[in-house]
């Protein structure tokens, strides 16, 4: 029978809140870490040179293509015999980083493709350098329709950390088991967990749409709407390279 008073028990307890607090600082410190190599990543795909986008091509496609659960393993079980061993933070952390860097590197790329070339070559025939390219026309372009992805992909990661509980890390659904183990309580606490995860990717959700947001600020929905974003944007991005420049 349904036990009301264990349930609470368990989403209050102590344990619970530590595995909380492991598994959002662990999503936080793995999308942050993944992002910038999928930054490095995405602009080895795009360059000139074939020796990084085969490098590059070819990371994406392993991490993509295997299952994390067997790359935690592997990082967790298999590194150490070849001489590296991780303890069960750090090869979390590994696992995570370089499975999700996979997958965001692809969004970053198609962020910086959705930005029109006739952006990039009226900013440097106003004399601007390659880096204040990237830096203020490019970049803020391309963040625009980067966020929403990169927002689900915090959300779907929040989540993925349960799949570290195989290597022994502490996080949400690790400390769930170890109190079902002592109370017999599955379903109260896996009710429990599930709620924690419901309230970060709630609270998330309202972080990604502020985001969102201020990323779309000054850009003028009615020509959106009339299919002339590119116009106006092209209007706004050269008006405020020229100011830039100056």
């Amino acid at each position: 029978m349904w036990s009301w008073d264990a349930f609470f028990s368990i989403l209050t307890s102590k344990q619970l809140l530590e595995g909380a607090w492991v598994t959002v600082w662990l999503t936080v410190v793995s999308m942050i870490l993944g992002l910038v190599l999928a930054v490095v990543v995405a602009v080895a795909r795009s360059s000139s040179f074939v020796v990084f986008r085969a490098v590059s091509g070819f990371y994406v496609w392993l991490m993509r293509g295997t299952p994390l659960l067997v790359q935690l393993v592997i990082i967790y079980t298999g590194l150490p015999q070849v001489g590296i061993k991780l303890g069960v933070i750090e090869a979390a952390l590994v696992g995570l980083v370089l499975n999700e860097a996979a997958y965001l590197s692809e969004i970053v790329r198609s962020g910086l493709l959705s930005v029109p070339v006739g952006q990039t070559e009226a900013a440097r025939a106003l004399g601007m350098s390659p880096t204040k390219v990237f830096r203020v026309v490019v970049l803020p372009q391309a963040l625009r329709v980067m966020i929403p992805p990169l927002g689900n992909s915090f959300n779907g990661l929040l989540k993925t950390t349960t799949l570290v509980s195989v290597i022994s890390v502490q996080e949400l659904l690790r400390r769930t088991q170890f109190l079902v183990q002592v109370n017999f309580r599955v379903l109260e606490g896996l009710c429990a967990a599930a709620l924690y995860f419901l309230v970060l990717t709630t609270l998330w959700g309202l972080v990604q749409k502020r985001l969102e947001l201020r990323a779309g600020r000054g850009y003028d929905r009615n020509y959106r709407r009339r299919g002339r974003t590119d116009m106006a944007a092209l209007d706004t991005t050269v008006v405020d390279a020229e100011a830039v420049n100056r």
